[in-house]
């Protein structure tokens, strides 16, 4: 009998759901570098402004 959680569709569905985890941490974090990036330009300008 072929039951529904057997060994290859357990490793294929935390397989994908690793993935996706993934995915979320990634994007996370490229905001977080993007952000700093854009303060940086903010602030550079910022300054430059002052002078």
């Amino acid at each position: 009998m072929m039951g529904r959680n057997n060994e290859r569709n357990i490793k294929k569905h935390n397989d994908k759901l690793h993935k996706e985890q993934d995915k979320v941490k990634n994007a996370k974090i490229l905001r977080k570098e993007k952000l700093k990036q854009i303060t940086k330009k903010f602030n550079d300008t910022k300054t430059q402004e002052d002078q």
